[in-house]
């Protein structure tokens, strides 16, 4: 009678844990040469803040894990020189960044390392110098550059993570590092590159550098800045864009068949890969956010000999009661977006 009741109470209790399973953190991503990635600078100082992020069955989960669950398989993690102690503006310094980088890599995630070269923000209108390197004449602005990024890279190594790319500035159209390396300064600017491309190289040959733009549905524009560079001998191995199309005020179906016809044409013309390296949607269009991104990593899948290596996403986990940041792909409830799953298509 006591083994009959044994006996039945183990099957009600095997089959109230089939109707809700413990979450279990996903498993290693599979070894690929397309890349789904994000953008997760944020997510130290998200967590020092005490945000707490949430599965779809409302559990307390790893940011990670989620993204993981989604499809994700790389990170992009920025770096700062010196930077402030500002929630949203703020930290990403080497330091900072080289524990999320180990955090990611234990979980099985490829990494790229993106270089802002600044005490915060760089993009095409923000390419201040970091303040201990204001004053400081070109070519020691070089050694600079070279040694804030081996520092960086060995600070990874020490920790057992060698990233698979690094991005040699952030959105520099405009140039970096100004005035020295102003786009009007091109043999400067190319300089930096060179300078940011060879510290990289002697940490690790393996490391794929990257140069990238914004408006990657603009050729013109692309070709204008590329063409540049490769007259002023500018050494990089992948081409990276950003796609906003809601930057650009218009839906992504305006500029969509632009962004796959540039990244073919680049691959082309100067014989390199390419990579989208941030792309985001209005979190409150959920469907056509979706729509976006499948419509994104298809235009990247349609580059011919897998010349295009990925599709990342910038600050999926940005939620905008925490980060004001309108093209998270989180809801509000500290939930992943349904967006998101357009990363497992």
């Amino acid at each position: 009678m006591k083994l009959t009741f044994l006996f039945v109470f183990i099957s009600l209790s095997l089959a109230a844990c089939k109707e809700k399973e413990i979450p279990k953190p996903p498993v290693a991503p599979t070894p690929t040469t397309f890349f789904r990635g994000a953008d997760i600078s944020w997510l130290s100082q998200m967590e020092a803040t005490g945000y707490v992020f949430y599965d779809e069955d409302g559990n307390v989960a790893d940011c990670i894990d989620l993204l993981m669950a989604r499809g994700i398989n790389a990170v992009r993690l920025r770096v700062f020189v010196h930077p402030s102690a500002h929630k949203t503006n703020g930290h990403c310094s080497p330091e900072e960044t080289a524990i999320m980088a180990a955090r990611a890599k234990a979980k099985g995630l490829d990494v790229m390392i993106d270089f802002h070269y600044s005490d915060t923000w760089a993009d095409p209108a923000h390419q201040a110098k970091p303040a201990t390197w204001a004053a400081v004449p070109f070519e020691s602005l070089k050694d600079s550059v070279y040694a804030h990024t081996q520092y960086t890279l060995n600070l990874l190594k020490a920790m057992g993570v060698t990233p698979k790319w690094v991005q040699i500035g952030n959105e520099i159209p405009s140039g970096m590092l100004w005035p020295e390396g102003h786009i009007n300064n091109p043999a400067q600017l190319a300089a930096l590159i060179n300078t940011g491309n060879q510290a990289v190289k002697d940490v690790d040959q393996s490391i794929q550098t990257i140069v990238h733009i914004d408006q990657g549905n603009d050729n013109a524009r692309f070709r204008w800045f590329y063409d540049l560079m490769q007259a002023q001998g500018a050494n990089f191995d992948i081409i990276g864009a950003s796609y906003y199309p809601y930057w650009l005020g218009s839906d992504y179906t305006v500029t969509i068949n632009d962004l796959g016809a540039n990244l073919k044409d680049m691959s082309l013309r100067y014989h390199k890969p390419t990579m989208i390296v941030e792309v985001g949607g209005d979190y409150w269009q959920v469907e056509n956010s979706k729509e976006l991104l499948i419509a994104t990593i298809g235009a990247a899948l349609d580059v011919p000999n897998e010349q295009c290596q990925g599709v990342f996403y910038w600050k999926p986990q940005g939620a905008k009661p925490w980060s004001g940041y309108q093209l998270n792909c989180w809801q509000d409830n500290g939930k992943p977006s349904a967006a998101l799953d357009a990363f497992l298509y």
